[in-house]
């Protein structure tokens, strides 16, 4: 078995902290900008990548979906701070909120969320998947024929 070598990073929300304010929903005083990411050590026969946002405490019974996007060339490895919802290099689909792209966490008052960032590496180049279509058809698409994912995990709460 060799060893795991994909791994991401970020500068705005490096794993293990707190989410940076700057990520945050408006509302909570963010500015609502996806965090930097950047991989390497993608498995040979990465055709392309996915990125999604997973919110696996918020209080739905099936978690909260922040982020899916996939179509990121092969050759892509990071993703600026603030991903615009309609960048034209990669497909987004609709989120939990009802909208195209990346919105921060929003969690209610309560205990810790947790807010898993993870890059997926896919065999294909495409997944072929319509973005205006529900993100389970995006997500079965990743989550089937991944051939790695590296994943950070940053927090956030809301006290009062």
């Amino acid at each position: 078995m060799s060893e795991n070598t994909f791994t991401v990073t970020s500068n705005a929300t490096p794993d293990g902290t707190e989410v940076a304010p700057q990520q945050l929903v408006e509302n909570l005083g963010g500015q609502n900008l996806s965090p930097d990411l950047t991989w390497s050590g993608a498995p040979e026969g990465t055709r392309s990548f996915a990125v999604t946002l997973f919110d696996p405490d918020a209080p739905t019974g099936s978690g909260f979906w922040h982020w899916i996007a996939w179509d990121i060339p092969a050759t892509t490895t990071s993703l600026p701070l603030g991903v615009p919802r309609e960048e034209p290099s990669l497909q987004q689909g609709v989120n939990d909120f009802g909208n195209r792209g990346y919105d921060g966490p929003e969690p209610p008052a309560g205990p810790p969320h947790r807010y898993t960032f993870t890059v997926h590496a896919l065999p294909v180049e495409t997944l072929g998947v319509d973005p205006d279509g529900p993100h389970i058809r995006a997500r079965f698409a990743i989550f089937s024929q991944q051939l790695a994912s590296t994943s950070l995990t940053a927090h956030y709460q809301v006290t009062n």
